[in-house]
C-alpha cells in the first residue's frame, strides 16, 4: 500500500470519528432540561435530579391524568381553586404534580404570583407555576421545581388570564424525595398549602 493511499485512509477514518464525536455532543446537549436548579441562598434546600437526566415522558399538563381524582383542593386569592389530580413519583428520580386551576369568581384573573419571588425565575418563567414548592417534614428539605440552567422551569409556563368558570391544566416537577418519603407538604403562592401521598 502507498503512502499517499496510507495518509488517506487515515484522513477518512479521523473525519468519521469526529463526526462521530460531533454526533455524540449534539444528542448529549439537545432537549436536556433536567439539569440542576438553582437554590435560593436563604432557604435550605436538597440538590436537584442528576445532570443529564430529562423529564419524564408523561410530564405535559393533562396527559394520561384522571380528572374525576381530587387529592386535594387548595382555595387561593381572587375566588380561583386549585386541585390536585396527581402526584407521581416518576422512574428518572422525579415527582410531577398535575393539577387543575378554577376560576370560580365573576372576573378574569391571571397567574400573579404563581412563579414565586426569585427574579431571575420569574422573568424566565413568565405566566407559570414556576414557585410552587414540595417539603419533606421528615427529611426536613424543601424541594423546588427543577429548572434548567437558564432558570427555565420544568413545569407550566405562558399561562393565559383565567375568565370566570375556565379551567386551566398545570403540571409541575421537582427531584424526588427519597423512597421512604411518601408525603410531602405542597405550596403554590397565593393558594393555601395541603399535604400530598407520592405515587409510583
Amino acid at each position: 500500500m502507498s503512502f499517499r493511499r496510507t495518509l488517506r485512509n487515515r484522513r477518512s477514518v479521523a473525519a468519521v470519528s469526529m463526526a462521530a464525536l460531533m454526533a455524540l455532543a449534539v444528542t448529549a446537549c439537545g432537549g436536556d432540561e433536567g439539569g440542576e436548579a438553582k437554590e435560593p441562598a436563604s432557604s435550605a434546600s436538597s440538590k436537584p435530579a442528576e445532570e443529564g437526566k430529562g423529564p419524564g415522558e408523561d410530564t405535559a399538563a393533562g396527559d394520561n391524568v384522571d380528572r374525576s381524582v381530587k387529592l386535594a383542593e387548595m382555595q387561593g386569592q381572587n375566588d380561583l381553586t386549585l386541585v390536585i389530580n396527581e402526584v407521581k413519583r416518576d422512574s428518572g428520580g422525579f415527582v410531577t404534580v398535575q393539577g387543575e386551576i378554577k376560576n370560580g369568581g365573576d372576573q378574569g384573573r391571571n397567574s400573579a404570583g404563581w412563579a414565586g419571588t426569585e427574579s431571575a425565575v420569574v422573568a424566565a418563567n413568565p405566566n407559570s407555576v414556576a414557585g410552587a414548592t414540595l417539603v419533606d417534614k421528615v427529611g426536613k428539605k424543601r424541594y423546588y421545581v427543577l429548572r434548567d440552567t437558564d432558570a427555565r422551569c420544568l413545569c407550566t409556563t405562558g399561562i393565559l388570564p383565567l375568565q370566570p368558570g375556565k379551567t386551566t391544566a398545570v403540571f409541575m416537577q421537582f427531584p424526588a424525595p427519597p423512597n421512604t418519603t411518601t408525603e410531602v407538604d405542597f405550596t403554590l403562592p397565593t393558594f393555601a398549602t395541603a399535604s400530598l401521598k407520592i405515587s409510583g
